[in-house]
């Protein structure tokens, strides 16, 4: 049987590696957007993110499945208060926006040009 105290320090652990992690990626977000080149930011930050994180959990654990589940469960956790409060729009809604071409029902662009297509033409 585990010892309760190593699987709390390997959760917490996990939350620390979970925060490292979406920090990151939060990271990656606003500087992918504003970069020329936004394709190598986020494949680069994804790998090296997925890296930290797996061998920290790796390091955590010691080999032991029941520390690298409570590691993996704290990395989960870890985003949630994050995602329950969100004061400010994301920083890429202008150019969302931009995208759907300045409308803001957040229907596909796509669906309304197929409309338009549909229209039956007489002559």
């Amino acid at each position: 049987m585990p010892d309760p105290t190593m699987l709390l320090l390997a959760g917490g652990a996990g939350v620390l590696l979970g925060v490292l992690f979406f920090g990151g990626l939060w990271w990656t977000v606003q500087r992918g957007l504003a970069s020329r080149r936004p394709a190598l930011w986020f494949v680069g930050s994804f790998v090296l993110r997925t890296s930290v994180v797996l061998a920290g959990m790796y390091v955590v654990s010691g080999g032991r499945w029941e520390a690298l589940l409570a590691s993996l469960v704290g990395v989960v956790v870890a985003p949630t208060p994050g995602l329950t409060r969100r004061r400010s729009p994301l920083p890429c809604a202008g150019r969302v926006q931009a995208v759907l071409g300045g409308r803001s029902d957040h229907r596909p662009v796509v669906a309304s040009v197929r409309r338009r297509q549909r229209t039956p033409t007489h002559g």
